[in-house]
C-alpha cells in the first residue's frame, strides 16, 4: 500500500513539473505572437527623388597606365665603366650619351687596323695602276684588292665594337634610378637604368563583352587616378583588341592621353569611363539608394498607406551606367518617385518610415 502511495505522489509531482514547463512555454509563445502582431516602429531615413537628366552615358572600367615607350637600358658588351653621364630621374634626348665603357685597348687595336688598311690600300692602288701595263698579273691584282677589302672590314668591325661601348638614349624620355657607378665592371645584358617616354601615355583597360559593340576608335575616354583625385584626364581610344578574352569574357582596350606635365606614371591604377557619342535622357538616383541581393538590384520607394503613414516598399530595378555618384535606372522606377538613400541597414519591406533629410544622415551617405 505504501509503495502505491509513493508511486502516486511521484506521478503527481512529475505532472506538476511538466505542466509548469509546458505552461511557461505556452505563455512565452503567446507573448511572442502578441509582439509579432504589433506594428513595426517607424525607421528614420533620408530620401532622394528620382529625376530625369541629360546624360552622355559611359562604360565604367578600371585599368593601368602604361608607357608608349619604356625599356631597360642595357649593354651589349662587357667592360669597365669609365664615365656615367646621367643622374637618376633626369631627362634625356635621343642620342644622349649615358654610359661610356673603357675602350683604350680597343682604340689601340683600331689604330693598328687602320695602319694595315692604309698599307693594303696603297698596294691595291699600285696593282691597279700596273695591271693595264701588264706589270702584274690578274691574280696579283685580285689578291691585293681582297686584302684591302678585308682590312676595311676589320676596321669597320673594330669601330662597331668601340661604338657599343658608348651607351646612348634610344629616344627622348625620363630616366629611372641609376643602377651602376663609375669604375664598376658590368657584364653584357646588365641593366643600367630604365628609360620611359611619358607624353603621350597609354591607359590599358578591359570592357565587358556585352559592350563590345559600343566601342570605336576615337571615342573620348576620361580617367581618374588616386594620386590626383581632384583631376580628370581625357584622351581617346586608339586600339581595340581583335578578340574577346575567353577567361574574362572582356575585350582589351587602349586609350592614348596627352601627359605634358608627366603626372601620369606607368603602373598607376586608373578608373576609366568610356563616353558614348550621343546624349540621352535617363532616370537617375543616388548610388547609395541601390541595394543588392541574390535576385538583383532593388530600391525602397517611399509611399503612403491607408492610415496616412509613410512606408518603404521594396521594388526591383534594372540599373545602367554610373556617373558622378548617380546610377541610371533603365526599368522599375519613374522620375519623381521618392527613394530611400540613407538608413537602409535595418529597413524592411513595408516598414513605416520617418523622413529626416538631416546632416547626420547625409554623413551616413558620404561614409563619414
Amino acid at each position: 500500500m505504501k509503495v502505491i502511495i509513493r508511486l502516486f505522489l511521484v506521478v503527481v509531482f512529475l505532472g506538476l513539473v511538466f505542466g509548469g514547463i509546458f505552461g511557461w512555454k505556452y505563455l512565452q509563445m503567446q507573448e511572442m505572437a502578441k509582439q509579432a502582431n504589433q506594428p513595426q516602429p517607424p525607421a528614420t531615413i533620408a530620401t532622394a527623388t528620382a529625376r530625369e537628366v541629360s546624360w552622355r552615358p559611359g562604360i565604367q572600367s578600371v585599368g593601368s597606365v602604361s608607357p608608349v615607350q619604356g625599356i631597360e637600358i642595357t649593354t651589349e658588351v662587357a667592360g669597365k665603366i669609365s664615365e656615367v653621364s646621367f643622374e637618376s630621374s633626369s631627362r634625356v634626348k635621343d642620342g644622349d650619351v649615358l654610359v661610356q665603357l673603357d675602350d683604350s685597348v680597343d682604340q689601340a687595336s683600331l689604330r693598328g687596323l687602320k695602319a694595315d688598311r692604309e698599307l693594303a690600300r696603297v698596294q691595291f692602288e699600285r696593282n691597279a695602276n700596273l695591271l693595264p701595263k701588264r706589270a702584274v698579273s690578274q691574280s696579283q691584282y685580285d689578291e691585293a684588292k681582297a686584302r684591302y677589302e678585308a682590312a676595311r672590314a676589320q676596321v669597320a668591325e673594330q669601330e662597331a665594337r668601340i661604338a657599343k661601348k658608348v651607351i646612348r638614349a634610344p629616344f627622348d624620355g625620363l630616366l629611372g634610378i641609376k643602377q651602376v657607378d663609375q669604375g664598376e665592371y658590368i657584364t653584357a645584358g646588365q641593366s643600367l637604368v630604365t628609360l620611359t617616354a611619358l607624353d603621350p601615355i597609354y591607359v590599358d583597360y578591359a570592357v565587358p563583352e556585352r559592350r563590345f559593340g559600343d566601342l570605336r576608335n576615337g571615342q573620348t575616354v576620361q580617367i581618374r587616378v588616386s594620386a590626383y583625385p581632384e583631376r580628370q584626364f581625357e584622351g581617346e581610344i586608339t586600339a581595340i583588341d581583335s578578340g574577346v578574352d575567353e577567361g574574362t569574357r572582356s575585350v582589351n582596350v587602349r586609350a592614348t592621353l596627352p601627359n605634358p606635365d608627366d603626372v601620369l606614371r606607368p603602373g598607376m591604377f586608373a578608373r576609366v569611363q568610356t563616353l558614348m557619342p550621343e546624349e540621352r535622357t535617363v532616370v537617375v538616383v543616388p548610388r547609395t539608394a541601390i541595394s543588392y541581393n541574390t535576385y538583383g538590384d532593388f530600391v525602397y520607394v517611399v509611399t503612403g498607406n491607408d492610415g496616412g503613414q509613410r512606408v518603404a516598399k521594396r521594388r526591383a530595378v534594372t540599373t545602367g551606367a554610373t556617373q558622378s555618384g548617380s546610377v541610371e535606372i533603365t526599368d522599375g522606377l519613374s522620375a519623381g518617385e521618392e527613394v530611400v538613400r540613407a538608413g537602409l541597414v535595418k529597413l524592411r519591406d513595408g516598414q513605416p518610415v520617418t523622413v529626416d533629410n538631416s546632416t547626420a544622415l547625409d554623413g551616413e551617405v558620404s561614409g563619414e
